[in-house]
């Protein structure tokens, strides 16, 4: 098995006899799996970049798995910044967590990027070990409907079969009724979860947790992963000491196959992918809920979706929407617009725009307008080549009142730290 580690925008090299290196056979079995991910354009550049020596990282970042290798995408805002692999994958652990509610502690997820090899190796780890210790408690059941026929009434009568059928079995009845199983859509999925990561799992400590697995559901039905229900799970009190397994098992498992450029030749991988800019979104997003959490402000992620323009005729259809990644209201008021760029920008001492790029500065203009708010705010990963402080540059638009802040937030910090320079951001502008 040959596993490499590669930073976004980097690269690890094709066809050179070392063992720092993949084959040709791997590589392309890399790319068709890059190229079934849901989010991959036509030929899957936006995930992975062929040039025949080499291979080249976008701005994706995870692991991508096929038969016999594996590369690994850490997030790298600044490349200038020497750090060990296990802590930025420890950062993207801690990324996930507060994205996707994973609920893990911060020495666990520390343990668990310095002990394993890779990202998809920890979140087995961690869903197989989390699994296992809750099927030792008890599995789920609920009621389930059940067809069949008995020789004593159960439930309720089938009228129709019983006398089309069974009309010439006066020994049999055929019952509808209700019976207690564990056999549910929730179980079925763990069960495909569990099945499809015995694949993938390399650690024999973790081998060997999901083969305890498989024999302890061996009475849960093996579905498909393309057949699963998802509709049918709800988690509610009976069962929510299973809701963080099911999100796990969702970000494992679900995936788009219908994307006309699949290619079947990649059923053999697996890809566990995140678009950079969406994961810092969804980060902030929830770090953001915690800041405004004793105040009476709400934050609303990708919300709004008021259009730019409308057609100049009778009865003119919007268009061009909008999607502002943050607003946060008060008393039914939008006060603030945030956007999140995962974006290295590069002050220097001639650029008066601080490394800015005129586009972002547009689009929020733009929404300013739109929406009517008083102050809108870019925001972007903090590096070295910031200085030592978070930028936190302010300006007046012309022509109105609103007002436009370029801020950096220090993602070095641990949680409760930038959940402080969130607070600091949002309600130092409301007091402004």
């Amino acid at each position: 098995m040959t596993h490499l580690t590669v930073h976004e925008w980097g690269s690890v090299s094709v066809g050179v006899n070392t063992p720092h290196a993949f084959t040709r056979t791997q590589a392309n079995a890399l790319l068709a799996v890059a190229r079934s991910h849901p989010l991959a354009n036509q030929h899957g550049t936006n995930i992975l970049i062929d040039r025949h020596s080499r291979i080249f990282a976008k701005q994706m970042v995870g692991v991508i798995a096929a038969t016999g290798c594996s590369i690994e995408i850490l997030p790298k805002i600044d490349a200038r910044t020497k750090e060990p692999d296990a802590e930025l994958r420890h950062r993207l652990i801690r990324m996930l967590d507060v994205a996707f509610g994973l609920k893990l502690g911060h020495g666990q997820a520390a343990t668990m990027a310095r002990q394993s090899g890779n990202l998809l190796e920890i979140l087995i780890r961690l869903f197989a070990e989390r699994l296992l210790a809750e099927v030792h408690r008890g599995l789920p059941r609920a009621y389930l409907a059940q067809e069949d026929d008995l020789p004593a009434l159960r439930g309720r009568l089938n009228i129709k079969r019983q006398f089309t059928a069974l009309a010439v079995r006066p020994d049999s009845l055929a019952c509808h009724y209700d019976e207690l199983s564990a056999d549910t859509a929730l179980m079925r999925i763990m069960k495909a979860c569990v099945v499809m990561l015995r694949q993938y799992a390399r650690a024999a400590d973790t081998i060997r947790c999901l083969n305890e697995l498989r024999n302890l559901l061996v009475n849960i039905s093996d579905i498909p992963v393309g057949r699963l229900q998802w509709s049918q799970v709800r988690i509610d009190r009976t069962n929510h000491r299973w809701e963080m397994l099911y999100d796990l098992a969702r970000l494992l498992l679900k995936r788009d196959w219908q994307a006309t450029h699949h290619d079947n030749q990649a059923q053999k991988g697996i890809t566990l992918l995140f678009p950079m800019n969406d994961l810092f979104e969804a980060y902030i997003a929830a770090l953001a809920k915690r800041a405004v959490r004793d105040t009476e402000s709400i934050v609303r992620a990708q919300a709004g979706r008021l259009y730019c323009l409308i057609e100049d005729k009778k009865e003119g259809k919007p268009r061009f929407q909008t999607r502002p990644d943050l607003i946060i209201e008060r008393d039914q008021k939008i006060i603030m617009i945030i956007d999140t760029k995962w974006k290295c920008i590069e002050p220097h001492s001639e650029d008066t725009k601080k490394g800015v790029s005129s586009a972002d500065v547009y689009q929020m203009m733009a929404y300013a307008q739109i929406y009517q708010c008083p102050q809108v705010t870019l925001l972007y990963p903090h590096h070295s080549g910031l200085g030592a402080q978070c930028l936190d540059e302010n300006y007046k638009i012309l022509a109105g009142e609103e007002k436009l802040q370029v801020a950096s937030i220090d993602l070095l910090q641990g949680e409760a730290v930038i959940v402080e320079q969130l607070v600091k951001i949002i309600t130092g502008n409301m007091l402004k």
